[in-house]
Order: structure tokens, then C-alpha cells, then sequence
């Protein structure tokens, strides 16, 4: 009798849209594992009035309709379907063999119940595969974005191939995000297109495609400010230079000096410039600020102040004496001082260009 209602419930099964092919090789022979292990199984529990160990066949059965591609829906389904058959032939046998009613809905109650427990089994083993499949998918996007910015760039061949497996579209054009602070991982999440990250210390890195397409930059930055972040923004490069990227994205970050606040590197390229060498900038700095290095704490104070307000106003008086909040004859004393010290180089365009670059160099 088992033998028949497993058929019945088999052919039942079919009317599921997952499971209208035919039911052979090792789908079926699953299927029918599945079918005569519930019937089974649900006969001794009837008979030993408890519960009774069994193997974890739903629980596979769960992993394995989330390798297939099929929803739960579709298996749960089938349990249902095969339940109403099963339903049906115990009823019948039930009633020729004269069972009162109270325990036929007895029986109806322990089978419902009994396909309730293998659902909630299924539904367990198709999360845990779900979870690993997800698990998978993460580390080979996190091996990706670390071969997109290793030094020197790895072969386009080897690239493509991790991207395939990680199911990403290498774009023609990206920029890397680096970002620190607390927030850094909900920054991720936040992100806009296509985004794969890797921690590289206490740094998450972003890889970001098409970071210059409309309204890009603006989900970047609500994204950063939204979770109190601090982030770097590298250059828009192509792929194959996604390390540079990267390193802008960091040296970006430092600048930030840890304020929770986006940098972005290509309008900071003055002050990156100045930091790529910094021993270089102090070399600069101290040579053209030289002469003012005999003078006392106070008056070197005084007239650096006075001359990077003369060269940012270009020497208008007024708007010098103004930006300082000192009188113009104040201001007239400190530029004497000042040509004093340093001479024609205030009047040579050139000079005044690096005796600027030496101030902002100072300040670096």
C-alpha cells in the first residue's frame, strides 16, 4: 500500500510548475526518498504515539532545492499536494476499516502537523544553503577587489576570471573609496551601483564602477555623512588602475584626519601633492621661509600671517589690512619688514609662486 500512495503522491507532485518534468535520475530518485521516508516515518510515530529520530532528509532537501535554482515555495507546495493524497487513501482505508471520526480528525490533525514539521525542516536546510551560497559569493568579491588594487596591476586575464566567478561586471571606469571610523560598514551598504568591498586593515575599501554618472557622487557623499564616517575618494580611473585609485582614496582619508567627512582627491590634488613627499615640503618650506628663521616665535607669526594675506590679495592694501583686521599703515610697517627680508623676491612673479607653495607646504 506504502508503494502506491508514493506513487499517487509523486504523480500528485507534478502539478507543481517546479516539478512538471518527469520524474527521473537523481531528481526522482530524491523525490521518491523524500515520499516513502515521510510516509514512512509518519507510520511509527502513529504507532509508538511519540516522536521518533530520523535522518535529516528534509533538511537536505531544503539544500538542495537552493542549489537547483527553486524556491521553497515550489517544495512546500509539494509537501501540501502529497499531504491531501496521503490524506485521502488514509481517510479511505479509515473509513472501510470502521474508525470512528474523532480518530480519522485525530489522524488528519498528526498528518498536518507531521508535513508542518518537514516544512519547517526544508525551510532550515534552504536558509543554511542559502547562507553559505551568500557566504561564497562575499569571499570571492572580497578576493576580487583585493586583485583589482594590488601593486603592480594583476593580468586583465586573471581579473576577468574572478570577476566571472563572483558574478561582476568589470566596468571600463571606477574609483576606489577608502573608508574608516565606526560607521565604515554601514557605509557600504549604502552605496550606490554594483559596489564589492574588502577591510585592508581598520580600512574598508569600495570599489565603485561608473563613480561619475549622474547623482553618483551625491549618493557617495549621503552615504558617508549618513553614517558618520569618514571616507577618501580616489580618482575616476580605468579598471586597470584601480591600485592608484586606491592610493589617492588613502591619502584623501589622511587628510580628513579622522573628521567624519568625504575627501575627495581630485579637488584636494594641491595639498596631496604637497603630502606625497612631505620630507621634500619641509625642504621647501624652510628654504624660502628661511629668512624669517632669526626672527623671535612672535614676529615670525606676525609676518608669515602678513605675507600669505599679501600674496592671496595680490598686494591690495586695503584688502590685506582688512583680511588681518590691522590699520594699512600696520600692514605697510610689516611689508617693509618684509622687503627687507626677502628682498626682490616679492616683486618676481615666480618667486612669489614658491614662497605661496612653501607657505601651503608649511601648513601641510
Amino acid at each position: 500500500m506504502l508503494s502506491d500512495v508514493a506513487d499517487e503522491m509523486i504523480e500528485a507532485v507534478r502539478t507543481v510548475p517546479a516539478y512538471s518534468r518527469p520524474i527521473d535520475g537523481e531528481f526522482g530518485a530524491g523525490v521518491r526518498i523524500g515520499v516513502q521516508e515521510a510516509l514512512r516515518h509518519f507510520l511509527v510515530e502513529i504507532e509508538a504515539g511519540r516522536a521518533v529520530p530520523r535522518r535529516d532528509v528534509y533538511v537536505d532537501l531544503g539544500r538542495g532545492e537552493m542549489r537547483s535554482g527553486r524556491s521553497l515555495e515550489s517544495l512546500l507546495s509539494a509537501y501540501r499536494i502529497g499531504a491531501r493524497v496521503a490524506w485521502r487513501r488514509f481517510a479511505a482505508v479509515g473509513v472501510q476499516a470502521g474508525l470512528d471520526p474523532d480518530t480519522l480528525y485525530l489522524l488528519a490533525e498528526s498528518l498536518f502537523a507531521y508535513i508542518d514539521v518537514l516544512s519547517a525542516e526544508s525551510a532550515e536546510g534552504h536558509a543554511l544553503e542559502q547562507s553559505a551560497v551568500a557566504g561564497e559569493a562575499e569571499l570571492r568579491r572580497r578576493r576580487l577587489v583585493r586583485l583589482l588594487v594590488r601593486e603592480p596591476p594583476a593580468e586583465a586575464r586573471a581579473v576577468r576570471a574572478a570577476a566571472s566567478e563572483a558574478g561582476w561586471q568589470v566596468p571600463r571606469r571606477l574609483a576606489v573609496l577608502a573608508i574608516a571610523g565606526p560607521g565604515r560598514d554601514r557605509v557600504a551598504t549604502r552605496l550606490p551601483g554594483r559596489v564589492i568591498a574588502e577591510t585592508f586593515g581598520d580600512v574598508l575599501v569600495a570599489v565603485l564602477p561608473d563613480p561619475d554618472a549622474p547623482g553618483r557622487r551625491a549618493a557617495v557623499q549621503r552615504a558617508v555623512a549618513d553614517a558618520g564616517a569618514t571616507a577618501g575618494l580616489g580618482a575616476t580611473v580605468e579598471w586597470g588602475n584601480a591600485g592608484m585609485s586606491l592610493a589617492r582614496a588613502r591619502a584623501a582619508l589622511g587628510l580628513a584626519n579622522g573628521a567624519p567627512e568625504l575627501v575627495v582627491a581630485r579637488e584636494q590634488a594641491g595639498r596631496l601633492l604637497l603630502r606625497s613627499d612631505p620630507g621634500l615640503a619641509d625642504e621647501l618650506a624652510r628654504d624660502r621661509l628661511a629668512p624669517l628663521a632669526d626672527l623671535s616665535a612672535g614676529q615670525q607669526a606676525r609676518l608669515t600671517e602678513t605675507l600669505r594675506a599679501w600674496l592671496a590679495q595680490q598686494g591690495r592694501l586695503s584688502r590685506v589690512a582688512e583680511r588681518l583686521d590691522v590699520h594699512p599703515q600696520t600692514v605697510r610697517y610689516r611689508l617693509a619688514r618684509l622687503r627687507e627680508l626677502f628682498g626682490d623676491a616679492l616683486e618676481d612673479p615666480e618667486e612669489r609662486f614658491w614662497l605661496e607653495l612653501a607657505l601651503r607646504a608649511a601648513d601641510a
